[in-house]
């Protein structure tokens, strides 16, 4: 059963619908591709705008790329989402070219057309107007407002067909643009901590402990987007060369920024912005919980083996 798709105020997200819309039409530079640093601007100055619009998005700009990468073309005016999340043990099958099982964390359900949903190794395209009846989606486990107008539900697929099969097996995350693509996450948490430090440097505070944080909050942005431009341009120079390790030390550094900005913001301001201002509070919920897409010490001990392996 279908339980009924919360949103905030039906303008806010019709609003939200309608720029991601706009956004979609847009070309934008592919991963590795010899302008990266301008898709990571890009990406950046979305999430700078808004982190919902960025994370609907930087999703269909991905999208694009993986589909360009195995040489594929998107649907015309068909915006796109990917769904990679992997229950433990629970993966979507995929038989006789149809799809069964569920599927969690997945953005814009409802509100895309197409997605590219990974089915155990297999990466496969599905159009979401097929067979409506054999899809179900389950709002009820985000309880949180952040995100809350991306539509983010866990997805039960009933022999649903699939459209077509992207790459063959393990290709996703064996092809080269998987980690150059994965510093477009990052370049989002970026914009959506700079989006805080525009709204700190309206406070009307004085002292000098205000002014030490908005220093080091803006310093942070300044880093945040020099890695970001310098990483785009390591993967321009040399596309395969340890793209893995480049994407691992960008995201960990902008994850760190980030929360660095968090935690300044809130003892610069205070709770008053977090109280009394929803579209701070949802910003701040939003760069909080984007980030927790970094896994943390799981991703530095991948990189510690990783720069093991070339120092041999």
């Amino acid at each position: 059963m279908t339980s009924p798709r919360p949103t905030s105020a039906a303008s806010s997200q019709e609003r939200l619908l309608q720029r991601f819309a706009e956004l979609c039409r847009d070309t934008v530079p592919l991963p590795g591709g010899g302008h990266t640093a301008e898709r990571h601007a890009r990406i950046f100055d979305v999430g700078r705008e808004d982190l919902s619009l960025a994370k609907l998005v930087e999703a269909h700009w991905d999208a694009v790329a993986i589909l360009q990468e195995a040489g594929l073309q998107p649907v015309p005016d068909a915006k796109y989402a990917v769904w990679a999340s992997e229950l433990p043990g629970r993966p979507l099958t995929l038989a006789g070219g149809r799809l069964s099982g569920s599927k969690e964390f997945c953005s814009g359900a409802g509100l895309v057309d197409r997605a590219l949903t990974t089915a155990g190794p297999v990466l496969v395209e599905v159009d979401l107007r097929a067979a409506p009846e054999q899809l179900a989606a389950d709002y009820s486990g985000w309880r949180t407002e952040a995100f809350r107008d991306t539509g983010t539900a866990a997805l039960t697929f009933d022999d649903y067909p699939v459209a077509r099969v992207v790459g063959e097996e393990n290709w996703y995350v064996q092809r080269p643009g998987f980690w150059q693509g994965a510093c477009g996450p990052a370049a989002a948490w970026a914009g959506g901590a700079a989006g805080l430090v525009d709204y700190a440097h309206t406070t009307r505070k004085q002292d000098a402990h205000t002014h030490a944080h908005l220093g080091a909050m803006h310093a942070n942005v300044w880093a945040m987007q020099s890695l970001l431009t310098a990483a785009g341009n390591d993967f321009d120079s040399n596309p395969g060369a340890n793209a893995s390790i480049r994407a691992l030390q960008v995201r960990h550094q902008i994850e760190q920024l980030s929360t660095d900005v968090l935690r300044r913001f809130a003892r610069a301001l205070g709770p008053a912005p977090l109280v009394k201002d929803a579209a701070i509070v949802r910003r701040y919920a939003e760069v909080e919980l984007f980030l927790r897409q970094c896994h943390g010490e799981r991703d530095l001990e991948t990189l510690g083996r990783l720069m093991r392996d070339v120092a041999r």
